[in-house]
């Protein structure tokens, strides 16, 4: 049942500012847990997938519940596992806030310099959001002071646990014990759980979105099997049937993620490539490009991807099988957002064919088989993008004008297309066109 803000106890001020955002009908997570957070004392989990509008479930009331007499204590940390999602949040923060001037709110994440950070915190803040590593070094130079904490919220718990346990228990002994925790997760995981007992009360209340959907609504979940030296070629073929549309590649490592980036550079592919080894300057640049429709492929490792709420992302392909169904949700997850539909393509050996079964018990999902290009329709795929390179390809300016003249008195009785034909026939007689599987594999090996 869609309620309205007013209904679930947000105020005018903030209406205001939601509906210049266009935002009028809470979704499902926001119904469930903004009047408990409102109205309630009590230790909060809730579950929902990325997506689903969980900074406005947590944000709108706690911006409500900020004491605007008490400028000068930090009374809510938000903790976010990446730069990327620390900013997302503080943005959105903002933009609901943009009717209350009297709220301040500041981001504190690593990847830029900490000086103007030490300097903000100077000034009256009610709100911090932050990645776990740049907290602690502020309050470890007491530019940061966690003593008046009254609200502790973890977005992707999950992710947070699991990359940051040590820090986690650094920053809960440095904020005050009678302090009220938000955990929001897209899984309960086994790591969740372990959280929500070592640091939160018994008295909890747990929120759920629509289980039965969570992560998947709207998301075309599908598999295709290749052998270990087919694999690029399938990815090529399947990006070019997805031209002109965004979507994000997935690999486990950041020199996968590299390497990757570096085959789709060469084939002439618009796309970037984002780690957490790059620093924040190129992943703002890459994150802004991708945001903006210049560039329509990210490769991404899991962590540097978290953060990503681009609504037109088309589909996801996961190069690289996730270790965990959690894992598995977060990506698939950045598809299909804000009710869209979506595609979530998992590339896969032989034996890890059994691994996509248990994600399907574990999760409640059905993989459907993708129809895989025949050897044919590889070969001529990468004659298009042999052909594409040439296109792409800068003249050689320092060529001699009477080699040139040669060259062209070769040609010059042929018309554009018979030239083209000949080059084709070419290229194709050099690659083994339109003979066997294995040859065909051997295509991508010689280019």
């Amino acid at each position: 049942m869609s309620k309205s803000f007013s209904e679930l106890g947000i105020n005018q001020s903030l209406q205001l500012s939601l509906s210049d955002l266009k935002l009028s009908v809470a979704t499902d997570i926001q119904r469930k847990a903004i009047p408990v957070i409102l109205r309630q004392t009590e230790d909060v989990v809730a579950i929902a997938k990325t997506g689903t509008g969980k900074t406005a479930a947590f944000g709108l009331p706690l911006l409500q519940l900020i004491d605007l007499k008490d400028s000068n204590s930090v009374q809510a940390l938000i903790l976010a596992p990446t730069r990327e999602l620390g900013h997302q949040i503080h943005a959105n923060l903002v933009s609901y806030a943009s009717k209350s001037p009297d709220i301040s709110i500041a981001t504190l994440c690593g990847g830029i310099s900490i000086k103007p950070q030490i300097e903000r915190l100077k000034t009256p803040t009610q709100i911090v959001v932050a990645t776990p590593g740049r907290l602690l070094d502020l309050v470890s130079r007491d530019a940061l002071n966690l003593k008046s904490l009254k609200y502790l919220v973890m977005d992707e718990a999950d992710e947070m646990v699991s990359a940051f346990k040590d820090d986690l228990d650094q920053i809960i002994k440095n904020i005050p014990k009678a302090h009220r925790t938000l955990v929001f997760t897209a899984t309960l995981s086994g790591a969740v759980k372990q959280l929500v007992q070592n640091y939160m009360s018994n008295q909890l209340i747990q929120i759920e979105d629509d289980m039965k959907t969570l992560g998947h609504q709207g998301i075309d979940h599908q598999y295709v099997v290749v052998e270990p030296i087919e694999k690029l070629d399938v990815l090529m073929h399947f990006l070019t049937t997805k031209e002109r549309q965004r979507g994000i590649i997935f690999c486990k490592t950041k020199a996968a993620v590299n390497k990757l980036a570096k085959n789709l550079a060469i084939n002439k592919f618009s796309s970037g490539a984002i780690h957490g080894s790059l620093t924040q300057g190129i992943r703002d640049r890459i994150m802004r490009q991708f945001r903006e429709g210049f560039i329509d492929i990210l490769v991404a490792t899991d962590l540097a991807a978290r953060g990503i709420n681009i609504k037109e992302v088309s589909y996801v392909v996961n190069y690289h099988l996730p270790d965990t169904s959690e894992a598995y949700v977060h990506r698939s997850g950045r598809t299909s957002r804000a009710g869209a539909k979506g595609l979530s393509l998992t590339v896969l050996q032989q034996e890890e064919v059994s691994d996509v079964t248990e994600f399907e018990k574990e999760l409640g999902i059905v993989f459907k088989p993708f129809k895989r290009a025949d050897a044919k329709s590889i070969n001529e795929n990468n004659a298009l993008l042999w052909a594409k390179k040439i296109f792409k390809t800068k003249p050689n300016r320092e060529i001699s004008n009477e080699f040139k003249q040669k060259v062209t008195t070769v040609f010059h009785h042929l018309t554009k297309e018979e030239l083209i034909d000949k080059v084709l026939a070419n290229y194709l007689a050099q690659t083994k066109f339109g003979n066997s599987k294995e040859d065909v594999s051997k295509t991508r090996k010689k280019n």
